[in-house]
Protein backbone atom coordinates (compact mmCIF):
# COMPACT_ATOMS: atom_id res chain seq x y z
CA UNK A 1 0.00 0.00 0.00
CA UNK A 2 1.47 3.36 -1.02
CA UNK A 3 0.68 6.80 0.41
CA UNK A 4 1.69 10.37 -0.39
CA UNK A 5 4.61 11.44 1.80
CA UNK A 6 2.44 14.04 3.56
CA UNK A 7 0.15 11.25 4.73
CA UNK A 8 2.69 8.48 5.24
CA UNK A 9 3.94 9.43 8.71
CA UNK A 10 0.39 9.92 10.01
CA UNK A 11 -0.55 6.57 8.52
CA UNK A 12 2.27 4.83 10.39
CA UNK A 13 1.28 6.61 13.59
CA UNK A 14 -2.27 5.32 13.21
CA UNK A 15 -0.91 1.78 13.23
CA UNK A 16 0.30 2.14 16.80
CA UNK A 17 -3.07 1.70 18.50
CA UNK A 18 -4.07 -1.54 16.72
CA UNK A 19 -0.55 -2.94 17.24
CA UNK A 20 -0.78 -2.13 20.94
CA UNK A 21 -4.04 -4.08 20.92
CA UNK A 22 -2.31 -7.18 19.48
CA UNK A 23 -3.40 -6.63 15.88
CA UNK A 24 -0.92 -8.80 13.95
CA UNK A 25 -2.27 -7.53 10.62
CA UNK A 26 -1.41 -3.93 11.53
CA UNK A 27 2.06 -5.05 12.57
CA UNK A 28 2.57 -6.83 9.24
CA UNK A 29 1.55 -3.64 7.45
CA UNK A 30 4.15 -1.69 9.42
CA UNK A 31 6.74 -4.36 8.66
CA UNK A 32 6.00 -4.26 4.94
CA UNK A 33 6.18 -0.47 4.86
CA UNK A 34 9.48 -0.06 6.72
CA UNK A 35 11.46 -3.26 6.24
CA UNK A 36 12.85 -2.47 2.73
CA UNK A 37 14.16 1.00 3.55
CA UNK A 38 15.45 -0.03 6.99
CA UNK A 39 17.27 -3.01 5.50
CA UNK A 40 18.96 -0.81 2.91
CA UNK A 41 19.83 1.74 5.61
CA UNK A 42 21.40 -0.94 7.82
CA UNK A 43 23.24 -2.49 4.87
CA UNK A 44 24.78 0.88 4.03
CA UNK A 45 26.36 0.79 7.50
CA UNK A 46 27.27 -2.86 8.14
CA UNK A 47 27.83 -3.84 4.47
CA UNK A 48 26.72 -7.42 5.13
CA UNK A 49 23.37 -8.41 3.61
CA UNK A 50 22.61 -11.29 5.98
CA UNK A 51 23.50 -9.21 9.02
CA UNK A 52 21.31 -6.37 7.74
CA UNK A 53 18.30 -8.64 7.53
CA UNK A 54 18.94 -10.10 10.97
CA UNK A 55 19.34 -6.69 12.57
CA UNK A 56 16.10 -5.36 11.12
CA UNK A 57 14.26 -8.58 11.96
CA UNK A 58 15.43 -8.30 15.56
CA UNK A 59 14.25 -4.69 15.77
CA UNK A 60 10.77 -5.68 14.63
CA UNK A 61 10.70 -8.68 16.96
CA UNK A 62 11.62 -6.47 19.88
CA UNK A 63 8.96 -3.95 18.86
CA UNK A 64 6.30 -6.69 18.75
CA UNK A 65 7.39 -8.11 22.09
CA UNK A 66 7.01 -4.66 23.59
CA UNK A 67 3.94 -3.69 21.58
CA UNK A 68 1.90 -2.80 24.66
CA UNK A 69 4.24 0.17 25.17
CA UNK A 70 4.23 1.31 21.56
CA UNK A 71 1.95 4.25 22.32
CA UNK A 72 4.83 5.77 24.30
CA UNK A 73 6.78 6.20 21.05
CA UNK A 74 6.37 9.72 19.71
CA UNK A 75 7.36 9.22 16.07
CA UNK A 76 7.39 5.57 15.06
CA UNK A 77 9.35 6.04 11.84
CA UNK A 78 12.14 8.01 13.54
CA UNK A 79 12.19 5.47 16.38
CA UNK A 80 12.75 2.59 13.97
CA UNK A 81 15.48 4.39 12.04
CA UNK A 82 17.30 5.30 15.24
CA UNK A 83 17.00 1.75 16.50
CA UNK A 84 18.40 0.53 13.18
CA UNK A 85 21.28 2.98 13.36
CA UNK A 86 22.15 2.07 16.95
CA UNK A 87 21.99 -1.67 16.33
CA UNK A 88 24.14 -1.27 13.23
CA UNK A 89 26.79 0.67 15.11
CA UNK A 90 26.68 -1.93 17.90
CA UNK A 91 27.20 -4.65 15.32
CA UNK A 92 30.21 -2.85 13.88
CA UNK A 93 31.68 -2.20 17.32
CA UNK A 94 31.69 -5.93 18.00
CA UNK A 95 33.48 -6.59 14.73
CA UNK A 96 36.17 -3.95 14.93
CA UNK A 97 38.45 -2.53 17.58
CA UNK A 98 38.66 0.88 15.93
CA UNK A 99 36.48 3.74 17.05
CA UNK A 100 33.04 3.89 15.43
CA UNK A 101 32.32 7.19 13.73
CA UNK A 102 28.86 8.38 14.63
CA UNK A 103 28.69 10.57 11.53
CA UNK A 104 29.21 7.71 9.07
CA UNK A 105 32.68 8.65 7.86
CA UNK A 106 33.31 5.17 6.43
CA UNK A 107 29.86 4.29 5.10
CA UNK A 108 29.25 3.38 1.48
CA UNK A 109 25.72 4.16 0.32
CA UNK A 110 24.05 1.65 -1.97
CA UNK A 111 21.76 3.88 -4.02
CA UNK A 112 18.68 2.48 -5.70
CA UNK A 113 18.89 1.85 -9.42
CA UNK A 114 15.63 3.70 -10.07
CA UNK A 115 16.86 7.14 -9.00
CA UNK A 116 13.98 9.13 -10.49
CA UNK A 117 15.31 9.51 -14.04
CA UNK A 118 11.82 9.87 -15.42
CA UNK A 119 10.96 13.12 -13.62
CA UNK A 120 14.38 14.56 -14.44
CA UNK A 121 13.82 13.68 -18.10
CA UNK A 122 17.44 12.70 -18.59
CA UNK A 123 19.20 10.13 -20.67
CA UNK A 124 21.40 7.23 -19.57
CA UNK A 125 24.55 9.32 -19.86
CA UNK A 126 23.13 11.92 -17.49
CA UNK A 127 21.95 9.22 -15.08
CA UNK A 128 25.48 7.85 -15.00
CA UNK A 129 26.76 11.33 -14.21
CA UNK A 130 24.28 11.55 -11.34
CA UNK A 131 25.55 8.30 -9.87
CA UNK A 132 29.18 9.39 -10.20
CA UNK A 133 28.45 12.69 -8.47
CA UNK A 134 26.51 11.01 -5.66
CA UNK A 135 29.27 8.46 -5.10
CA UNK A 136 31.82 11.31 -4.93
CA UNK A 137 29.93 13.12 -2.17
CA UNK A 138 31.45 13.13 1.32
CA UNK A 139 30.07 10.11 3.27
CA UNK A 140 27.89 12.13 5.65
CA UNK A 141 26.51 14.20 2.80
CA UNK A 142 25.81 11.04 0.84
CA UNK A 143 23.97 9.44 3.77
CA UNK A 144 21.84 12.56 4.26
CA UNK A 145 21.04 12.72 0.54
CA UNK A 146 19.98 9.05 0.61
CA UNK A 147 17.67 9.48 3.60
CA UNK A 148 16.04 12.60 2.18
CA UNK A 149 15.80 11.70 -1.51
CA UNK A 150 15.44 7.90 -1.41
CA UNK A 151 13.69 7.28 1.90
CA UNK A 152 11.57 10.43 1.81
CA UNK A 153 12.47 11.60 5.29
CA UNK A 154 12.09 15.24 6.28
CA UNK A 155 15.10 17.30 7.28
CA UNK A 156 13.97 17.32 10.93
CA UNK A 157 13.60 13.53 10.93
CA UNK A 158 17.05 13.00 9.42
CA UNK A 159 18.51 15.40 11.96
CA UNK A 160 17.01 13.39 14.82
CA UNK A 161 18.16 10.07 13.39
CA UNK A 162 21.76 11.19 12.78
CA UNK A 163 22.04 13.47 15.83
CA UNK A 164 22.70 16.52 13.67
CA UNK A 165 21.11 19.95 13.43
CA UNK A 166 18.49 20.73 10.82
CA UNK A 167 20.83 23.47 9.58
CA UNK A 168 23.50 20.84 8.93
CA UNK A 169 21.04 18.68 7.00
CA UNK A 170 20.00 21.67 4.93
CA UNK A 171 23.57 22.72 4.13
CA UNK A 172 24.57 19.16 3.19
CA UNK A 173 21.56 18.85 0.87
CA UNK A 174 22.45 22.17 -0.78
CA UNK A 175 25.96 20.82 -1.40
CA UNK A 176 24.61 17.57 -2.87
CA UNK A 177 22.02 19.19 -5.10
CA UNK A 178 24.41 21.93 -6.22
CA UNK A 179 26.94 19.33 -7.34
CA UNK A 180 24.23 17.45 -9.22
CA UNK A 181 23.05 20.62 -10.93
CA UNK A 182 26.61 21.55 -11.86
CA UNK A 183 27.18 18.11 -13.38
CA UNK A 184 23.93 18.22 -15.34
CA UNK A 185 23.62 21.89 -16.28
CA UNK A 186 24.88 21.27 -19.81
CA UNK A 187 22.16 18.64 -20.42
CA UNK A 188 19.39 20.43 -18.56
CA UNK A 189 20.52 23.91 -19.63
CA UNK A 190 19.90 25.27 -16.14
CA UNK A 191 22.27 28.02 -14.98
CA UNK A 192 23.44 27.77 -11.37
CA UNK A 193 22.36 31.12 -9.94
CA UNK A 194 20.92 32.45 -6.73
CA UNK A 195 17.57 32.86 -8.45
CA UNK A 196 17.38 29.13 -9.10
CA UNK A 197 18.23 28.16 -5.51
CA UNK A 198 14.62 27.39 -4.64
CA UNK A 199 14.40 25.06 -7.63
CA UNK A 200 17.46 23.09 -6.59
CA UNK A 201 15.62 21.04 -4.02
CA UNK A 202 13.11 19.83 -6.59
CA UNK A 203 15.73 17.77 -8.40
Amino acid sequence: MSFPESQHVDYLQHLKMPIAQDDASAFRTLFNELFPCLSQFVFSIVKIKEASTEIVDEIFIRLWNNRHRIMEIDNLKIYMYRAAKNESLNFISKKASSKIHEHFDDIVIQLKDDFSPEHLMINKESLQKIRIVIESLPPQCKMIFKLVREDGLKYKEVAEILNLSVKTIDSQMVIAVSRLREALKSQLNIPVTNKSKKKELSL
